[in-house]
């Protein structure tokens, strides 16, 4: 549902243009219906500045109920909202706002949602429970190319070439309300994190200014104590989010734009390569489990430098085997690298502040890079007339996210920061405690362990 909107206002780029900033010549109406993607991008680090701290306080259930209805109803409102046509280019103006409304509310979803399930996830597969988080999320993308695509069809042979300009583009926003009501409900229903309990009954610390690292920390504090990791989620983020909404929201403007396919063929092209890629990101996951994090992070971003030019000379050709194959290249190193997302980023952070500090680290990156990724490759394509110009893009953000895995530590098979060890079984619980002393991965000072005062000498001894 959270990623859904982003499909739908991606593929519908090239019509929402027409329909919100009607006559103005050049290149100007794109961008500025790119810059209504980016909008929502810039507000994020308010929601995760927000939310993300407040997940902490008061619950990551509690706030994932709150995120969900927010993106539900702005989504929903798009589908009704006024066109140029009506109230001329003033018709931008209520789409910025919803976008703002859905940045705020994606501010604290995807932070709140990777901290849930890697905190819900066992140590041992962590990876791979965490990866189905990211399945979800370009299930929906897929999703939102497929009612984009379907409609198209519909109402194309039904009401003609203008139909979608005329009131097809609403159609795909207004499938959010069905959406956005089963969404809710399930929200309702999932019970809050061990961890977070874990975490709660052992504080001893507010958030605040503590100048213990490992207890909940207010937004300074999560600066002042994990600036260090913060940049490292950043670096890692951004290199993800590049390539990420590169091949899902700004690949079909491009594919219409510079490549010269129709909007239909570069939906129904996607999707297919979203499916697949969705079905690999269990498998990624779990090999991660067996090989570590830090080397499933090496081979997303060596395969991103080997295979983003070559990805966009092939585009080139246009034909329809061509985009395909393109596609399915750029999604290769997307797959390794978003496959991990779930389960390496939230582990960088202690417990007490996880949520916080990932909403921090995870939305100073989309807002600056990632979600802008469509409008930054356009306008660097409209600058430079050089069509590949998205692909050095993409390559340039993969090589600081190949500097900063230099630095970042592996967490694969180990306890979450903060937080006791998570099992599947209760064997395996108690060969944990057998082999506690000898195990590598076991490090109890970080745990949430209470702190028992020795008795006290007997008087006159």
């Amino acid at each position: 549902m959270e990623w859904f909107d982003f499909g739908v206002y991606g593929y519908l780029a090239v019509t929402l243009t027409t329909v919100f900033t009607g006559d103005l010549e050049g290149g100007l109406g794109l961008l500025l219906t790119l810059f209504g993607f980016a909008i929502s991008f810039l507000v994020r680090p308010l929601g995760g500045f927000v939310l993300g701290p407040l997940g902490d306080r008061i619950g990551r259930q509690k706030v994932l109920f709150f995120t969900m209805a927010m993106m539900a109803a702005a989504t929903a409102l798009i589908g009704v909202l006024p066109t140029s046509a009506q109230i001329g280019l003033w018709a931008v103006v209520p789409l910025y706002l919803l976008k703002m409304i859905q940045g705020f509310s994606t501010g604290g979803e995807y932070a709140g949602a990777t901290t849930y399930v890697s905190e819900f996830s066992p140590d041992r597969t962590r990876g791979y429970w965490s990866s189905f988080l990211d399945v979800g999320s370009y299930i929906g993308f897929a999703a939102g190319a497929s009612v984009v695509a379907l409609t198209t069809w519909i109402v194309e042979s039904s009401a003609g070439a203008d139909g979608m300009v005329d009131f097809g583009w609403r159609i795909p926003f207004l499938v959010a309300i069905p959406l956005g009501v089963v969404a809710i409900w399930f929200r309702l229903k999932i019970p809050e994190t061990p961890a977070f309990e874990a975490e709660q009954a052992s504080a001893v610390a507010e958030d605040a200014e503590s100048n213990d690292p490992m207890a909940r920390q207010g937004l300074l504090g999560i600066f002042r104590h994990h600036w260090r990791v913060i940049l490292i989620g950043i670096a890692l983020v951004s290199a993800t989010n590049t390539a990420g909404y590169a091949l899902t929201s700004y690949m079909p403007t491009y594919l219409e734009t510079e490549v010269g396919v129709s909007n239909l063929m570069a939906a129904l092209a996607t999707v297919p390569v979203l499916v697949v890629m969705s079905a690999c990101l269990p498998l990624i996951g779990k090999l991660s489990d067996k090989i570590g994090r830090r080397p499933v992070y090496a081979i997303a971003v060596g395969s991103t430098l080997v295979l983003m030019i070559p990805a966009f000379m092939v585009m080139q050709i246009g034909e329809e085997w061509a985009v395909l194959v393109a596609l399915m290249m750029v999604a290769i190193p997307v797959a390794f690298y978003v496959a991990i997302s779930a389960s390496a980023l939230p582990a960088l952070f202690p417990t007490a502040s996880r949520f916080g500090a990932m909403a921090v680290a995870y939305n100073l990156a989309v807002s600056l890079f990632g979600g802008t990724t469509p409008l930054f490759s356009q306008a660097l394509i409209e600058l430079t007339g050089n069509t590949y110009m998205p692909a050095f893009y993409i390559m340039f953000f993969a090589a600081l996210g190949g500097v900063a895995l230099l630095t970042m530590k592996e967490t694969a098979q180990r306890p979450l920061l903060g937080s006791f060890p998570t099992v599947e079984t209760r064997e395996e619980a108690v060969e944990i405690v057998e082999h506690q002393d000898e195990n590598p991965f076991i490090d109890t000072n970080t745990m949430p362990l209470p702190v028992i005062e020795p008795p006290a000498e007997p008087v006159g001894r």
